[in-house]
């Protein structure tokens, strides 16, 4: 009895849920046309750049060496710290080179006392040829020793010269300046002129070069772009230092010259930048990496990163969105990045929108609603970062200009 009237009281509640189910089931939904966002392209001038491997140089090296043999009497400079040309580093024991010094003075003085001398007596002979008092082979031998005195004295003047000199490099100081490294002698050691081991070494290092390597395939094909108008020759382009870390070096560079000849062994030159150094954070023999311009391009295209897909067989694909808002596949080649970006080398045109967002609702053929990606508020915001022409990305800014 309870059974039967729990049944009557469920049974209006089933019977509602049961028409409710048939009613949502037989409904159709209102069909939507997906929305996705665009990127009208808009051709522009970019400047492509190749991140190439180096090491940093002095820009000037100098082994302290001494030039007369002697034992190190004082060391004149801090290890590590920086010389001015000219400024003293060590002192030699120069007692002997005095001495030699003191003698070439005493020496010629003597000789010009027989300058002197040699000059009064061929005055005197000369005039007494005149009343015949003396031969005239007499004057003529008193005028030889006079020649004679007169050449004994640019001889004792040389030797005084010499001496000087040789007193002089006693005192040994820097051929230039920089920053000098560790000595390698103390106070009390026997140097020896001209020796093998330097006694210290003296490095420039503001400005300082950095020294790179380059494939010549690389520099094959860029001159084929270039002589076939893909691409125009960048002059004068500042030249970007990313530091081991990945940080970019506060100053940029500047191209001083490539080599002329390829090395047999790598396949590459040699290319050498200048660099300011004025804080003296790059030190000789750091690894850096520098983003070097390859040349500019005329009318580029770029795409964002997202806009670009592969298929299985690696092949570049965008889709984009027709004149009628139907969805298009493209095919399309694409060699490198510009920082986020792409570089269309072809498949698309001027004025293509291609689809960066909603790409997983939408499928070839389909109608759209398009809206306009609208890039963050900012300065350089309509301006990529620079990257290597060969693909990798950098965190150089580039000059790309609307075209």
């Amino acid at each position: 009895m309870i059974a039967s009237r729990s049944f009557a009281i469920l049974l209006p509640l089933i019977l509602l849920t049961l028409s409710l189910a048939a009613c949502g089931g037989g409904a159709t939904p209102a069909s939507s046309t997906p929305a996705v966002t665009v990127v009208t392209l808009k051709p522009a001038t970019v400047t492509l750049t190749r991140e190439l491997p180096g090491r940093t140089i002095p820009f000037l090296v100098a082994e302290v060496r001494p030039q007369v043999t002697g034992i190190v009497r004082d060391q004149l400079f801090a290890e590590g710290s920086v010389i001015e040309a000219g400024q003293a580093l060590y002192q030699l024991d120069d007692a002997t080179l005095r001495a030699a010094y003191h003698s070439a003075q005493a020496a010629l003085t003597s000789a010009k006392v027989a300058l002197e001398l040699a000059r009064n007596n061929a005055e005197r002979l000369t005039e007494l040829t005149k009343t015949g008092a003396i031969s005239k082979q007499d004057a003529e031998n008193a005028v030889a020793r006079l020649h004679q005195a007169e050449a004994d004295v640019g001889v004792a003047r040389a030797q005084l010269e010499s001496a000087e000199v040789m007193l002089n490099y006693a005192r040994i100081s820097a051929p230039i300046g920089g920053r000098i490294g560790k000595s390698s002698v103390t106070k009390g050691a026997l140097v020896t002129a001209n020796q093998d081991a330097p006694l210290a070494t003296l490095q420039q290092l503001d400005p300082i070069y950095v020294d790179l390597t380059q494939s010549a395939t690389e520099l094959l094909e860029l001159r084929r772009e270039i002589a076939a108008g893909k691409l125009t020759e960048a002059s004068d382009v500042p030249v970007a230092i990313l530091l081991e870390d990945g940080s970019r070096y506060p100053h940029d560079g500047k191209l001083k010259f490539a080599d002329v000849a390829v090395d047999e062994t790598t396949g590459s030159f040699s290319l050498r930048v200048v660099v300011p150094n004025p804080d003296n954070l790059l030190l000789p023999g750091m690894y850096v990496r520098a983003a070097l311009s390859n040349g500019e391009r005329q009318n580029a295209l770029l795409v964002p990163q997202q806009g670009i897909s592969r298929d299985p067989k690696g092949n570049a694909n965008a889709m984009v969105v027709a004149a009628d808002n139907t969805v298009q596949p493209r095919p399309v080649q694409v060699s490198r990045t510009i920082g986020d970006k792409w570089l269309v080398d072809a498949g698309l045109q001027a004025g293509d929108r291609v689809i960066i967002e909603g790409l997983q609702k939408i499928k070839p053929g389909m109608s759209v609603q398009a809206t306009e990606f609208a890039p963050p508020a900012g300065p350089d915001s309509d301006q990529p970062p620079a990257s290597p022409a060969m693909g990798n990305p950098a965190p150089a800014a580039p000059a790309a200009k609307q075209g």
